[in-house]
């Protein structure tokens, strides 16, 4: 299975895997921050800064952290969704502060496997995690809610391609080239590494080359610029490129949609007790107020729920197609 490896820069490409005797080829990104302004009416709500603006922030709302006294809430975000822009994150952040009650510092790491990290050793408060990590670490986290989007706490992970690719099935892109979003991704890698495990391969013995590109928004950008034939990209994210920056995802073509799994869940370390259950009231109150309502609306999402794990009962099973296969 392929692994994350270092890089520079968190919006990068990196982490390029090949079969041997492949030849090496380089896996530099196109810019990660050239941006055009947002036009107005491209959003449902007002204008809301730049472009890459959704797909980065929704992480931010998602970092809630434990009300108690003294010192900033400290709230993890995942750079798979975070694409730095200040102006966005600063509201979100005042949002978040509105809600809580309380000062808020965003603590930002790499990779999936970092912002876990932080969060069981507890460095930070909570986080918004994808649910593959949540169910590695299931005896060790509480849940406090799962976001809702197009009317449901769910999403789903999508195989896409350059427009004019004639794939039309998983299997037309054997031995070609692949961006995966982070190995501890469900929509970003799961999903597809688990499709390949039910036929019998993995990552490394289907594709003649894969990456990591460290944000959903990479690979739709690998794959629009032809760096990879192909990419697993998180459907939300998709969809909302779409709305924001759809000269991009115009560039591409989904080839085929996952069922619809468990919306990227809000969780705290197990034992919190009070604490914990705080959290959670706090961010399923997001839409009481102004505040949190138009952060909820420059994220595209509905509100939040208190959910329950059975939501992650598809992601669970695919976990175990991938065991099964090792």
């Amino acid at each position: 299975m392929a692994q994350a490896l270092p890089a520079p820069r968190p919006a990068g490409l990196s982490a390029t895997r090949r079969r041997p005797g492949a030849r090496r080829r380089s896996a530099a990104c196109p810019n990660p921050d050239s941006r055009r302004n947002v036009r107005p009416g491209r959003c449902r709500q007002r204008q809301a800064s730049r472009r890459g603006f959704v797909v980065g922030t929704a992480a931010a709302v998602a970092a809630p952290a434990v009300l108690r006294a003294g010192g900033p809430l400290r709230f993890a975000l995942t750079p798979v969704f975070l694409d730095n822009d200040a102006g966005v994150i600063d509201r979100l952040r005042a949002a978040l502060a509105e809600v809580t009650g309380r000062d808020i510092e965003l603590v930002q790491r790499r990779t999936y496997e970092e912002i876990t990290g932080v969060h069981l050793e507890g460095s930070v408060d909570a986080a918004w995690l994808c649910g593959y990590p949540f169910l590695q670490h299931r005896d060790r986290l509480d849940l406090l809610g799962v976001p809702v989007w197009r009317g449901r706490p769910q999403y789903q992970s999508y195989l896409i391609v350059a427009r004019d690719d004639p794939a039309v099935v998983l299997d037309d892109l054997r031995g070609s080239s692949h961006a995966f979003s982070d190995p501890n991704s469900n929509s970003g890698f799961l999903v597809t590494a688990s499709d390949l495990a039910r036929i019998g391969e993995t990552p490394d013995s289907f594709f003649s080359r894969t990456i990591f590109t460290f944000g959903h928004r990479n690979v739709v950008r690998a794959v629009a610029g032809g760096l990879t034939r192909s990419g697993s990209v998180d459907g939300y994210v998709w969809e909302v490129l779409a709305a924001v920056e759809p000269a991009l995802t115009e560039a591409t073509r989904v080839v085929s949609r996952s069922e619809w799994l468990g919306f990227p869940p809000f969780a705290a370390r197990a034992g919190g007790g009070a604490e914990t259950a705080a959290i959670g009231a706090a961010l399923r109150g997001f839409s009481e107020t102004a505040s949190g309502r138009e952060a909820l609306a420059v994220l595209f999402l509905d509100g939040v729920i208190a959910g329950s794990v059975d939501l992650f009962d598809g992601i669970a099973r695919r976990m175990q197609e991938i065991a099964a296969g090792q």
